[in-house]
């Protein structure tokens, strides 16, 4: 490849730079973008043949982030980069979402593409240079591709929409949003949002667009000049005699299965009767595995015409619906007995079951990404256990569906969030799919937001999602509401739009066809917006508002506020006065020092009363005493006049034996023992700060 630099300003003040030929030669293709100061090396390489048998699309993509790149280290013992963070995995999708679809139907060499951050500058993100860096980088090479693409984020400041804001602009902008597509057509959505309106949504879209064919406009110059000749690629031609014998054997009656109108488990175990009765027919006739694996692939064509012909030409769904029918409804909210808030919410043969668990400071979520040290209050966990389909499988751990699934959730419900400062808990979400059948993103947005209101969460309204759909034929196109699974794998779309009754605050868009006109994106918007609309009135039949009290379970704290001179007393040194003061009354304390030199005081506990013990000491520390307040105190030490008593860590105050009790007391040790735990009343601080404490005043005295 020959060696070259060139630049675009593809938006007002954005300038994208690229070199090429210098770095990475032997890879297919390779280039290094850069923003900024932000460079993101771009490297594409597919095998020349496919491996014997292959009949899918291998493709593996990359997004890695270097500390090195922004001068740090890495956390953690071994200080080294390890298995990918959650922001690599969903930078890593973005670019994946957009390339996948451009490769040539039937194309299945191993392919990988690595996008590798070198060098940030802190306030331009990798991720869309990385998607911009991948299409150029296979776009350049001799790998078959039906490319370019391009990628760029959206936001919007004082209304003007920017493109690709810095980190900064971002924290002032009210929309956060991805876009993917070709010169042409767009290709993949995803992000957040501020209640904004569907025409907002479509003029943000129109927007990005307009820089995405500058971007791709750009990719087909470098093409032009440093292009290396494409390889030839002949996808392999249908066996014509084959396919007659097989539509003769399953077309009339996979048609008559799909026209019926049944669920999912009715559905499937017909339509594989079907099937398995004409493998067994091949079998029969002593077919080679070659031939069986051209029959089952014909089968699932046939299967994926007859859904989407019954659809163009009837309007008609595989379980009886026009296109904008929802799917009934059902949900229940406490149903989980010692969670501190919970949802079962089912929509059709979809269901999650949503915890949520409140929490102290200490148990908000560390992050620490190339772009984000920010610690998380709020955050969102998908799992989509094997059984939710009928399967049996491994549970490893979440892989990249899961962490994608799990943050679309959550940023549709982050928007609706009190802040920490507001609410004063961290708050986990936990979404497990009971049982899918299309969707199970939007029912975790659903159900999750049921379950914040169940646990007394004050989200600001309630949030609900759906899942569109959309069959393109050669002279009409159908969008479909609330999607089923068959629905999603064989149609052309998958459009989730989450939000209020106010606006959308998440989106995500994949397509798998291209020259889908903004008219019908227009479309699909309207109709997801009646669709969650209807979503929202079912959810309040069970729920509307948040409970005006938080669970029983849920810890219970206090605040309080200190002289910033003070914070160094009640942590004691090395931390000893407060360990001892959490031991001993059972909390969870947190001090932070605000931007006015107070301390703010955070006392946590699975008990009120022992935060007001933990309060009530902590006042003491501080030299906060009440003069006739009754405190407990620890015997500390014990002399012939009297003993001294702890009554908070590093306050001591004389018990004087007079004090002891009513009667005359010849020996302090006849009545307390180092160690004893008693109850004391402050008689009077004195100059100085003595504590002057009596044990009699809280006994009766005998006649």
């Amino acid at each position: 490849m020959k060696e070259d630099f060139r630049s675009v300003e593809f938006a007002p003040g954005k300038v994208l730079s690229v070199e090429t030929g210098r770095i990475a030669k032997q890879a297919d293709g390779s280039v290094v973008v850069r923003m900024g100061d932000t460079m993101v090396l771009c490297t594409a390489v597919s095998a020349k043949e496919p491996k014997p048998g292959q009949d899918f699309f291998p493709l593996t993509v990359d997004h890695k982030e270097s500390f090195s790149a922004a001068g740090r280290f890495p956390g953690g013992f071994m200080k080294r980069e390890g298995r990918s963070n959650e922001k690599e995995v969903l930078s890593s999708r973005l670019i994946d979402r957009v390339l996948r679809p451009l490769f040539p139907k039937g194309y299945v060499c191993d392919t990988q593409v690595i996008s590798s951050v070198i060098s940030s500058d802190d306030e331009n993100d990798g991720d869309v240079l990385g998607a911009v860096g991948a299409s150029l980088a296979i776009h350049l090479s001799d790998i078959p591709f039906d490319g370019p693409m391009a990628e760029v984020r959206v936001g919007r400041i004082d209304g003007n929409f920017v493109i690709n804001p810095t980190v900064s602009e971002l924290k002032e902008s009210d929309i956060d949003m991805v876009v993917g597509g070709t010169a042409n057509s767009i290709l993949m959505i995803e992000g957040e949002m501020k209640e904004i309106s569907e025409k907002e949504m479509l003029e943000a879209i129109k927007a990005a667009h307009e820089a995405i064919q500058k971007l791709c406009a750009f990719q087909e110059e470098l093409r032009q000049e440093l292009g290396k000749p494409k390889r030839v690629f002949v996808p392999a031609q249908v066996d014509a005699d084959l396919e007659t014998k097989v539509n003769e054997l399953a077309e009339s009656q996979i048609k008559d299965i799909v026209n019926i109108g049944l669920g999912k488990e009715e559905y499937n175990e017909k339509i594989s009767e079907v099937k398995a009765a004409v493998v067994a027919k091949f079998e029969e006739d002593e077919a080679d595995d070659d031939v069986m694996k051209k029959v089952k692939k014909l089968l699932g064509k046939i299967e994926k015409d007859s859904l989407r012909n019954m659809i163009l030409e009837q309007e008609r769904r595989i379980d009886g619906r026009t296109p904008v029918d929802i799917r009934d409804i059902w949900s229940q909210v406490g149903y989980i007995a010692r969670a501190h808030g919970s949802a079962l919410f089912t929509r059709g043969e979809t269901q999650a079951l949503v915890s949520a668990t409140l929490g102290t400071r200490r148990d908000e979520q560390s992050v620490d990404t190339l772009f984000d040290q920010e610690a998380k209050t709020f955050y969102l966990h998908y799992n989509f256990p094997p059984y939710s389909v009928g399967e049996a499988g491994f549970m490893r751990g979440p892989g990249r569906r899961e962490i994608g699934h799990g943050h679309l959730a959550e940023r549709s419900l982050r928007m609706m969030m009190p802040t920490f400062e507001e609410f004063g808990y961290v708050v986990r979400l936990i979404s497990d799919i009971t049982e899918s059948n299309g969707s199970s993103s939007m029912a975790s947005v659903c159900g999750g937001s049921m379950a914040l209101m169940d646990a007394g969460v004050p989200i600001k309204k309630p949030v609900a999602g759906i899942a569109m759909g959309m069959i393109v034929g050669e002279e009409k196109t159908v969008v479909l509401s609330d999607i089923r699974g068959e629905e999603d794998f064989m149609g052309d779309m998958d459009f989730k739009t989450a939000g209020t009754a106010d606006g959308i605050t998440a989106c995500q868009m994949d397509m798998k066809v291209q020259g889908i006109s903004f008219e019908i994106i227009e479309k699909a918007l309207d109709q997801a917006h009646d669709g969650r609309m209807h979503i929202l009135g079912e959810m309040a039949k069970t729920i509307s508002s948040s409970r005006e009290s938080i669970s029983q379970y849920a810890p219970q704290f206090l605040k309080m506020e200190i002289d910033g001179s003070d914070i160094g007393a009640v942590i004691g040194p090395g931390g000893k006065v407060i360990q001892t003061l959490q031991k001993e009354t059972g909390t969870e304390i947190l001090i932070e020092e605000d931007s006015k030199g107070k301390g703010q005081i955070t006392i946590s506990a699975n008990d009120l009363d022992k935060a007001e013990e933990a309060k009530k000491r902590i006042k003491m520390i501080v030299g906060h005493l009440e003069e006739g307040a009754t405190y407990k105190g620890i015997v500390k030490s014990i002399k012939d006049f009297g003993a001294f008593i702890e009554i908070a860590p590093g306050k001591d105050g004389l018990l004087h034996i007079s004090e002891i009790d009513h009667k005359r007391v010849e020996k302090v040790t006849d009545y307390l023992q180092l160690g004893d735990e008693l109850d004391v009343k402050l008689l009077k601080v004195e100059h100085g700060g003595k504590l002057r404490l009596s044990r009699k005043a809280l006994i009766e005295r005998e006649d």
